[in-house]
């Protein structure tokens, strides 16, 4: 995977003016690297316990293989009209499955675009809005309005507008928050094995719980390690093959693996790291009672 993915970026060419395969994932990215990882992640400890982050690790390892599967299917079915390549689950329903099966095409489509606002635009925003409100007291109408002004900019030039910008971005953002994320887990080394013990003693129900309830503890771990391990990464919704199904690429199985990675770079490397820097933190291990997004924002806050 990692040789047809990140071992190519330096040898193989596109086609001027196209979406290349990384360009693709960044996109798919750039929809899956955000609130999952910074609220998604602090939630999950929280009310699962930290137990909950050996589950999301089950559920991403399973996720690269749905991811694969579904980007490997939307580049081979795929239709490329004007010179723009168009994919994704509604293509290959109908083109893999049969024209009987459009009905089921047609409502996934309905049902991508509703939940684009919903687990998409909504939650992305309001934790943007919720963090500049608490930070800096700037009202929620402000940044909503600038943040959809910021979108209409990328978004109007089409999927090329989007890539180009996603393809630059997405690697910056999240180089720059992981290496502030790596600064706070050294800063809290000490922590760091009490941290893992926490994990795996958690996620298998090791640690002696009050009350006899460690199996309702451990159901509730797996639960919510899944669920916000697949809110992170998008593994088997269908929205990323969609960006995936633009890159101008011939091998539908190399671009799968460019979905693999997808989901090992948010799931395995993005959240772990947000999950140890919020396990080694005072804010978590003096229980403030905090949760989300401010949760991790508290543990940021220690060293910077």
């Amino acid at each position: 995977m990692m040789k047809k993915t990140l071992g190519s970026l330096f040898t193989r060419g596109r086609k001027k003016g196209g979406v290349s395969p990384f360009q693709a994932m960044s996109t798919a990215l750039g929809g899956t690297i955000g609130t999952g990882n910074i609220a998604g992640v602090a939630a999950a400890i929280t009310a699962g316990g930290p137990g909950a982050i050996f589950w999301m690790w089950c559920s991403a390892f399973f996720g690269m293989m749905t991811k694969f599967a579904e980007v490997t299917l939307a580049v081979h079915f795929r239709d490329t009209k004007d010179g723009v390549n168009r994919g994704g689950p509604m293509y290959y329903i109908t083109r893999g499955l049969g024209k009987g099966f459009y009905p089921l095409a047609a409502v996934f489509a309905v049902l991508c675009v509703a939940a684009s606002f919903g687990i998409g635009n909504m939650a992305q925003v309001h934790a943007i809005s919720s963090a500049a409100q608490s930070a800096a007291g700037v009202p929620p109408l402000v940044t909503g309005v600038v943040v959809a002004g910021a979108v209409l900019l990328v978004v109007a030039g089409g999927v090329r507008s989007i890539t180009r910008f996603t393809g630059f971005f997405v690697p910056f953002m999240s180089l720059f928050y992981l290496a502030g994320a790596i600064a706070v887990i050294v800063f809290n080394r000490a922590h760091l094995p009490d941290a893992f013990a926490a994990i795996f003693e958690g996620a298998f129900g090791l640690r002696p719980v009050v009350g006899g309830v460690a199996g309702y503890t451990l159901s509730r771990a797996l639960r919510l390690g899944v669920a916000r391990g697949v809110f992170t990464n998008e593994a088997g919704m269908g929205s990323a093959p969609i960006a995936h199904a633009a890159a101008e690429t011939d091998e539908p199985v190399e671009q799968g693996l460019w979905g693999a990675l997808e989901v090992f770079l948010d799931t395995i490397v993005v959240c772990t790291i947000t999950a140890l820097v919020v396990l080694t933190s005072q804010s978590f291990l003096a229980g403030s009672g905090l949760d989300g997004a401010a949760l991790t924002a508290s543990a940021f806050s220690e060293l910077f």
